[in-house]
């Protein structure tokens, strides 16, 4: 299961979005990994989405794979939307 998203936050995807996608994916089983730029980190490392430098404005592919993949999926679409991080395109 996958999603697009454009980063609609000023700063684009700095600590404090970061900090939040992260903690609302890693209660769930499924693996999830954002790519940006043809290079793909794993979701509930702060590091590893911190590397990407992602700018405002930008298309990021958000995939999950796992038995709660659908759920998981849910809650950043939520957090993206409410918390003015990103929109789904």
């Amino acid at each position: 299961m996958e999603k697009d998203f454009k980063i609609t936050a000023t700063e684009g995807l700095h600590a404090r979005p970061i900090a939040l996608l992260v903690n609302a994916v890693m209660p769930f089983e499924a693996e999830v990994q954002l790519t940006y730029k043809d290079k793909s980190v794993n979701m509930k490392s702060i590091v590893g989405v911190l590397s990407q430098g992602v700018a405002p404005g930008s298309i990021v592919k958000i995939s999950a794979n796992g038995p709660d993949a659908e759920p998981l999926m849910q809650a950043v679409s939520e957090i993206m939307s409410t918390k003015g991080i990103g929109e789904e395109c």
